[in-house]
């Protein structure tokens, strides 16, 4: 389903709302619980990938095991600004972010920017 999103700078022969690929910032979780948080176009794709150990170093020393948390954003400048914000939570907070999501029949449930929970 594509998000729709509005661009701040928009004329007014573009004020329609326009339809961008989704961006996602998702978190994984590593073998040893740490967790990683990135941004794609595919999460599940990713995933896959970082379970076979391309992509991030980060799970050289860890494997990947859990795709935990996905967030659709409207595109990637989004995606990357969620990233670093979630980057700059503590791990408390970010399993907290984690423990929030309803687990779906593929295994977890895409958040969007408004069933986020405030504070």
């Amino acid at each position: 389903m594509p998000i729709s999103c509005v661009s701040p700078v928009a004329s007014s022969a573009t004020l329609a709302t326009s339809v961008a690929k989704p961006w996602f910032v998702y978190l994984v979780r590593a073998a040893n619980g740490a967790l990683y948080c990135g941004v794609s176009d595919d999460p599940q794709r990713r995933f896959v990938a970082h379970q076979s150990g391309k992509g991030a170093r980060f799970f050289y020393s860890s494997p990947a095991v859990a795709l935990v948390y996905i967030e659709a954003c409207c595109d990637k400048r989004e995606a990357l600004r969620q990233e670093r914000l979630i980057k700059q939570l503590k791990k408390s907070a970010k399993e907290a972010l984690v423990s929030s999501v309803a687990v779906g029949p593929e295994g977890v449930f895409i958040h969007r920017r408004d069933d986020l929970p405030s504070g």
